[in-house]
């Protein structure tokens, strides 16, 4: 008897394969220009790590009581009220999987082909990735499940291969990042707590993918035990090789090199390593932005399934065999519009905004389970201390970046506005009370 595709394993890949992606490799440069600190820098990756892994927790307790595929739509919606979860699965679709896609595989562009001048060049290069991601995942689990794991396993190790170099064959003695700390110490602007908020609103977006599992809990045998161990483990895994390679990224490259950089990982080995190097982290990446386009491509459509099981998608959405085909050639199909109409950095702080807000509503419905259920507290790993956490701090940064950014919070607003107004016309249609 063939072991169940959607194992321990499985499910630990799929977060990992979900969170290294694109904001890993994009992100620090940015954060460098704006803090102008190395140290500022990994201090807010460690805090986004803290918070992923108390998001991680709080997921896995939301999964022990509703051990389902759906995601904050199916938590908010039997834990709050069905409008609610229609807005988180709104925001699933648009923020959470299609913009998500469309940034990973713009991303994959940028490193693939980083002397291109033709945009068009690039938007082609990402629609291609898309619709392989799409085709893998569309028709079977099993084989689309393997493909993943191997993917994930090969990150892993040329990530690991790439901090090793940097460490063993570089040596900390020539990473000019970290000797050139002293010598720039006056030139680091003061702290500002509203850009380092924002900061952790774009690093928040690269952690995002710590809920992954739960999207396809449904499909998981003993998922009441499998998922909430798969989340853990997989954020744990994910928070040491983010620390790890954004060390390398602001430490062992110059200021200089890699500060507003939207490539940073490249620009980070090209500094240290040359063009070999610079060529050679630059497949690594293109393999991990692959396996995110991959892995979003494989549980997004779960989301959309099973609004259509409950009436407020098209039926054709619905899972059917072993995949929800029309729901993964769907999103496919809306990821490649968002490549061809966005940028990378306002994407990134959309998508963290929006992220940011709708995770931190599903893990507050603990704190509505707990009151309605008060005996059932006590089974809840973490409760109240890490979804509390988890609430508090990520809405705290999301208001403190709002004051950085408010265009990008203004159009993370519009998207739980307009899923509310689409709430509203799908009951009407469909002959029910919108309240």
């Amino acid at each position: 008897m063939r072991a169940h595709p959607l194992g321990l394993w499985t499910l630990a890949a799929l977060v990992v394969a979900n969170m290294i992606g694109a904001g890993v490799f994009t992100t620090s440069g940015f954060a460098l220009g704006d803090l102008g600190s190395p140290l500022r820098v990994l201090a807010a990756w460690f805090i986004g790590g803290l918070l992923a892994l108390c998001g991680a927790m709080s997921y896995g307790a939301l999964a022990r009581l509703v051990p389902a595929s759906g995601g904050e739509y199916l938590y908010l919606s039997r834990n709050l009220h069905p409008r609610a979860g229609f807005i988180a699965g709104w925001v699933s679709l648009l923020a959470g999987f299609v913009g998500a896609i469309a940034y990973a595989a713009i991303t994959f562009s940028v490193y693939v082909a980083p002397m291109s001048s033709d945009s068009a060049a690039s938007q082609w290069i990402a629609t291609s990735v898309i619709a392989v991601a799409a085709m893998l995942h569309a028709f079977r689990l099993r084989q689309g499940a393997w493909v993943q794991n191997l993917a994930v396993a090969l990150k892993l190790i040329l990530i690991g291969g790439f901090c090793a170099f940097a460490v063993g064959v570089v040596g900390f003695d020539d990473w000019q990042g970290l000797n050139e700390m002293d010598g720039r110490a006056e030139l680091v602007p003061p702290f500002s707590i509203a850009a380092f908020a924002l900061t952790l609103m774009w690093i928040s977006f690269s952690y995002s993918g710590f809920n992954a599992a739960v999207y396809i809990a449904g499909e998981v045998p003993v998922a009441k035990k499998l998922v909430p161990r798969g989340l853990l483990l997989g954020t744990f895994v994910t928070m040491l090789v983010y620390l790890a390679l954004n060390a390398v990224f602001v430490l062992a490259a110059p200021y200089g090199a890699i500060a507003f950089q939207e490539d940073v990982a490249a620009a980070a080995a090209q500094a240290i390593g040359g063009d070999r190097l610079a060529i050679a982290v630059r497949v690594v990446i293109a393999i991990a932005l692959f396996t995110s386009v991959s892995a979003m491509t494989m549980v997004g459509p779960r989301v959309y399934a099973k609004m259509a099981d409950d009436g407020l998608m098209p039926r054709a959405l619905k899972l059917k065999g072993e995949t929800p085909m029309l729901s993964v050639l769907m999103q496919s199909a809306l990821a490649i519009v968002v490549v061809w109409i966005a940028g990378l950095r306002e994407l990134l702080s959309y998508l963290g905004f929006t992220l940011a807000l709708c995770t931190a509503a599903t893990v507050a419905t603990l704190f509505v389970v707990a009151r309605r259920q008060p005996g059932i507290a006590a089974a809840l790993p973490g409760y109240p201390w890490a979804p509390l956490v988890y609430v508090s701090f990520t809405l705290l940064f999301a208001a403190l970046a709002a004051t950085q950014s408010p265009w990008e919070m203004a159009a993370a607003l519009a998207t739980l506005v307009s899923g509310l107004v689409l709430y509203a016309g799908v009951r009407r249609f469909s002959g029910e009370d919108a309240a």
